[in-house]
């Protein structure tokens, strides 16, 4: 009896703490609890889809409405396209952004350097794609893409992704507009583990006679990798599901054309445009099977960084 009201006593007064575990846990359990409703009720929303097209849903560039027959490769494809061109103009940028705030910068400049790229984050995406439209675009087409047409689009093997009519809209547009738009990210997580390097080991290399770049490619780099990878998967999942600049500026048009210069389509501006105009069951499950799949490619592309990252962690602790 004794041990019972001790274990009773011991209670009362550790509550705060129970009560705290009780909501965390809650907490943890309500976020996997979303997660496995929003995945069902894709997959429930698909199955007319499912049903009618399977595979076929993949690999057809069809998408006619009026005759129920739809396919996603070419959303697919436009969204895996401005997604790669977005992070092969970002990460190159973001890169001597940080570098240039965390090594090469005069300390006066710091602070509002890194001031106006956080407040480029906070710009809502709509006005991107305002910008993107009225600004970005005619003068993209006007003076950009005929110097392509006319110097690229005649060479070997890259010609064909540059050549078509100057119309300012397309694939490349979009993906110029995601890559302004993600570089804030990745460049402020950047600049962040860049910070955290310790200054001895730069002044020991710098004290061994090694450059700026050689400090930070055999330095900083190695000592940041993690979190590097980590800012650049955030700019990915960024770029992957925009949706409002993207629908400004890449055309939104159902045709699978291999020139960047083209309108196309991607998967987030497809459901933005067509949604609320959806008539009959099957337009509307092959709009929530294009969710279903963006959330597939968003969920690998996060699973395949959280693996890279732990083998870069393992990989790390081994050298150690």
């Amino acid at each position: 009896m004794q041990k019972y009201f001790s274990q009773v006593r011991s209670m009362l007064q550790n509550w705060p703490d129970l009560l705290f575990r009780g909501i965390t846990r809650i907490s943890a359990v309500s976020v996997l609890i979303l997660l496995f409703a929003i995945i069902v009720s894709l997959i429930v929303g698909s199955l007319p889809s499912i049903k009618a097209t399977g595979f076929q849903f993949l690999a057809s560039p069809e998408w006619d409405p009026v005759t129920d027959r739809f396919g996603a490769l070419v959303p697919i494809v436009g969204t895996l396209v401005t997604a790669s061109i977005s992070l092969l103009i970002a990460v190159p940028v973001s890169f001597g952004i940080a570098l240039f705030l965390t090594e090469l910068s005069p300390r006066w400049l710091r602070r509002p350097l890194g001031i106006a790229i956080e407040l480029l984050a906070g710009i809502p995406s709509i006005i991107y794609g305002m910008w993107g439209l009225f600004v970005f675009a005619p003068l993209f087409g006007e003076y950009i893409e005929p110097w392509m047409s006319n110097h690229i689009g005649n060479l070997p093997i890259i010609g064909p992704f540059f050549s078509g009519p100057p119309m300012g809209i397309g694939i490349l547009t979009a993906g110029i507009i995601l890559a302004i738009m993600v570089i804030p990210f990745i460049a402020s997580v950047m600049r962040d583990v860049f910070e955290v390097v310790p200054a001895m080991l730069k002044e020991s290399a710098y004290g061994l006679g090694a450059t700026t770049w050689e400090v930070t490619w055999n330095v900083v780099l190695p000592y940041t990798k993690i979190g590097v990878v980590g800012g650049i998967m955030l700019g990915l999942g960024r770029a992957l599901g925009e949706t409002m600049a993207v629908t400004f500026v890449i055309g939104n048009a159902h045709s699978l054309t291999q020139s960047l210069l083209m309108p196309g389509n991607s998967i987030s501006s497809a459901l933005a445009n067509e949604f609320n105009e959806a008539v009959g069951e099957l337009y509307t499950s092959a709009l929530i099977e294009l969710g279903l799949i963006l959330f597939f490619i968003t969920f690998v592309v996060l699973t395949f960084a959280r693996f890279l990252l732990y083998k870069l962690g393992k990989r790390e602790g081994k050298v150690a």
